[in-house]
């Protein structure tokens, strides 16, 4: 019997005898008795077992180590001690698999930085039983909320010809032998016979299925090759891309807020013990800050309305606002501190924007929005595409794209266009929003960074 069985049965169960399967987390044994904290990791709990030496092995159950796999067949009871309900006073006690004394993860406070270098041992730590837990439920949320919402979920290709963001900094595929190349790559002599890359998005593939389901979204892993070692990047990740013909701007917003609202109320529903324990060793007032996201009206806002306020605000600031300019991390701050809550900024300077966002009449900013939420900023960015097909022609060559090679892309303007929109969230910055773990290296199993693949 798995432990999420029991707890949910436990009422049931007492007086009963079962038999558990997992692994020792903590063991002290004494001179007439001992105590297994337990888990299978079926849930966040831990299951006491209580042993004596009515055991017929009971000198080989002291000597089990930390780590060790056991089976356990016992009567459930209740606990007579602290910090527990129930416990199950054992009949016997089986080694499944054994573990070193050496081993090392130990019942102790270990840094972050030490779990990285065990990845493969840290699913077993308590934090990250509840970080990966709250991963997995995020995710199902996010298949829930679309499913209940008709979208067709979209399976983005991973290897592409298209660069999205325009920016050049992707993972390049091939099969030639990179050492005996000797000057210029021929991309022919190449499988694809040209040059491919590892996606930075899904989003322009998923516009073709938006125009001919209207709603659509992509869940998958997605790669930057640029060199940031901070703690919000890392060059493989999960993008969450919804696309939706026959949206603008405004209704694109409207689904932004009730998808993350969705989300982030799933997880507090159905990880309670999880967020008690991040509360309490992780961040203090996340469970708060969680509900009061959920509870909020979610502010919007122009770019340049932003601008505004940064200006007229008595705050020295390290870069200074400005019009027709990016913000910086402690606008955001400020911004969300202003308003209380989150913010939609939207409508945007064209030229620090990406090449398929819808032009605005004023010629000068597009119709894009950036959510900007307390204590995390940027959570997600989106933008009405842009429909017109001579615009979106223009611009390209502005920006000196390769024109033929995104035809397919032109073609969607061409053959019964419409007005469409979506937005893209990274999956791993909204977990380090709903766990309050601050490095992105430490809400996916293995990451992938700069000078770092390993596992």
């Amino acid at each position: 019997m798995f432990l999420d069985e029991v707890f949910k049965r436990k009422e049931e169960l007492l007086g009963k005898e079962i038999k558990v399967h997992g692994w020792i987390r903590n063991h002290r044994p004494q001179k007439e008795f001992g105590f297994i904290d337990f888990s299978d990791g079926t849930c966040f709990k831990h299951l006491q077992i209580v042993y004596d030496k009515t055991l017929e092995n009971f000198e080989s159950v002291v000597a089990l180590h930390n780590g060790s796999s056991i089976e356990v067949t016992g009567i459930l009871q209740k606990s007579e001690g602290s910090g527990q309900d129930i416990e199950l006073k054992a009949s016997n006690v089986f080694l499944l698999g054994d573990c070193p004394s050496d081993y090392p993860l130990q019942p102790k406070r270990h840094s972050n930085e030490f779990l990285r270098s065990i990845a493969y041992l840290r699913p077993r730590a308590n934090l990250f039983q509840a970080v990966f837990r709250i991963r997995s439920l995020a995710a199902l949320a996010i298949h829930e909320y679309f499913g209940k919402n008709g979208f067709i979920y979209f399976h983005a290709p991973i290897i592409t010809a298209s660069d999205c963001e325009g920016a050049g900094e992707m993972f390049q595929v091939t099969t030639q032998q990179i050492e005996k190349i000797k000057g210029e790559v021929d991309y022919k002599k190449d499988f694809f016979g040209k040059k491919t890359s590892l996606t930075v998005s899904g989003q322009l593939q998923a516009e073709t299925f938006a125009t001919a389901f209207s709603k659509t979204y992509t869940f998958g892993p997605t790669f930057r090759a640029e060199n940031s070692n901070t703690k919000v990047h890392a060059s493989e990740f999960w993008m969450i891309e919804p696309e939706m013909a026959f949206v603008d701007l405004e209704g694109n917003m409207d689904i932004m807020e009730s998808m993350l609202k969705y989300v982030v109320k799933y997880c507090l529903d159905n990880a309670p013990d999880e967020f008690e324990f991040l509360d309490k060793f992780v961040e203090k007032g996340l469970i708060e800050k969680l509900k009061k996201l959920v509870n909020s009206k979610f502010t919007r806002i122009t770019h340049e309305e932003v601008i505004t306020i940064l200006k007229k605000a008595d705050v020295k600031w390290e870069f200074t606002p400005e019009y027709g300019e990016d913000i910086a991390k402690e606008h955001e701050k400020y911004i969300t501190e202003y308003f209380d809550g989150p913010v939609f900024i939207t409508n945007w300077p064209k030229d620090i924007k990406a090449f398929y966002m819808k032009q605005n009449e004023d010629g000068k900013t597009v119709a894009a929005v950036d959510l900007e939420v307390p204590g995390a900023g940027e959570l997600m960015g989106g933008s009405q595409r842009e429909e017109d097909y001579n615009k979106l022609l223009n611009r390209m060559k502005e920006l000196q794209m390769d024109t033929e090679e995104m035809d397919w892309y032109l073609n969607i303007r061409k053959y019964g266009t419409c007005v469409h929109s979506g937005f893209g969230m990274g999956f791993e910055r909204l977990l380090i929003y709903l766990t309050g773990v601050d490095n992105i290296r430490d809400v996916i199993p293995y990451p992938r960074t700069p000078g770092n693949c390993d596992f």
